[in-house]
């Protein structure tokens, strides 16, 4: 297999999943930044120029990075980040949809439209008249989360998940793109504390760390 990887908390989600399961899966670094993925060669394997992607050993392309993530985890389920029973596995499901949806949607959209813009307006339709507002409705969800860790450990109660990788690599790449984690929400400091702590949040922390040249 091979993982094709940029920066970005999309690609950080699925670098810290694989810490965490122990795996080792060789890498290509694809300049992001510089816009490599939004022409060929790339695209010719993702014409959609999304980052990261999987090439699995029969040449199947997976991107997405949840999606990537519930492949590797038919192929390795210990230790489990995503279930290992029906209500489990919806449970984590049910969580990284909210998340999506209440935080990572509307975060990302806005830092693309203001923060992001130079880098993005040439690649994609921006709304930078919604940004202000769509970084309100992170917050809000932002707020909702944290309501819901007051008697938790982890999102999933009292199993570490993907749905926490995903929301503490969004947490973190909020707080360098002017949407830091607000003031007051004691729950989802303390728990964004606790995740840092995990070996996969240092090894994670640099995109570039494994990565074959």
């Amino acid at each position: 297999m091979k993982l094709y990887q940029s920066v970005g908390p999309n690609p950080r989600v699925v670098l810290m999943y694989i810490a965490e399961k122990g795996l080792t899966i060789d890498r290509e670094w694809i300049d992001l930044m510089g816009g490599a993925n939004r022409r060929a060669p790339y695209t010719d394997i993702a014409p959609f120029g999304q980052l990261p992607l999987l090439e699995t050993d029969d040449g199947t392309h997976i991107f997405e990075s949840v999606a990537i993530c519930e492949y590797l985890e038919e192929l390795e389920g210990e230790p489990p980040l995503i279930g290992t029973t029906p209500e489990e596995r919806a449970e984590t499901r049910m969580l990284i949809r909210r998340l999506d949806f209440d935080i990572i949607m509307p975060m990302t959209t806005a830092f693309r439209a203001a923060e992001g813009k130079a880098l993005f307006e040439s690649r994609m339709r921006l709304v930078p008249e919604g940004a202000d507002g769509l970084k309100a409705c992170a917050r809000d969800g932002l707020e909702s989360f944290d309501a819901w860790m007051a008697d938790r450990e982890w999102l999933a109660g009292d199993r570490f998940t993907l749905a926490d990788i995903m929301l503490f690599c969004f947490v973190e790449f909020g707080a360098m793109v002017g949407q830091p984690l607000p003031d007051g929400l004691a729950n989802l400091a303390a728990w964004k504390d606790r995740i840092a702590t995990r070996p996969s949040a240092a090894a994670s922390a640099d995109d570039k760390v494994g990565v074959a040249t």
